[in-house]
């Protein structure tokens, strides 16, 4: 069972990040398509989920809702917010994203993902570090 995600933290996690909050009603939500709105921003509103764990839905709209909307997975994805993102939930709009909190196997799998795309990077300093290390010693690069 998913715990509870209430729709004011989502929202003060996303304006941290430096979107904006639109705050549309739910009827102007379900009503309104994404590019109506002249800025990018967001709304969000509760979603009760089948088991009845009320979760949350952030819609993106805009001219460049698209955008909007992987700003949006990006932002609540992140280590320290501990979210995920899915668009795969029933009734949800294009524009919209179903907010849940992460289970620590997703976190875990984040984390070795984030490791394996840092690794090259990680390597190439090391090595730096190394041949610098080397050349201070009076010693040139075998390389």
């Amino acid at each position: 069972m998913p715990r509870v995600t209430r729709r004011h933290t989502v929202a003060h996690h996303l304006v941290q990040g430096g979107l904006i909050d639109l705050q549309l009603t739910e009827a102007a939500q379900k009503k309104d398509g994404p590019t109506l709105y002249r800025a990018d921003g967001f709304a969000v509103r509760s979603h009760y989920a089948p088991d009845g764990t009320l979760l949350t839905v952030a819609g993106a709209y805009g001219p460049d809702w698209v955008m909007t909307r992987a700003e949006i997975r990006n932002r609540l994805q992140q280590p320290y917010i501990r979210y995920t993102v899915t668009d795969d939930a029933p009734g949800l709009a294009d524009h919209e994203q179903l907010v849940r909190w992460a289970t620590a196997e997703e976190l875990r799998a984040r984390k070795r993902a984030a490791a394996a795309r840092q690794a090259p990077l990680v390597a190439q300093l090391r090595r730096q570090q190394s041949e610098q290390a080397a050349r201070e010693a009076g010693q040139s690069s075998l390389f």
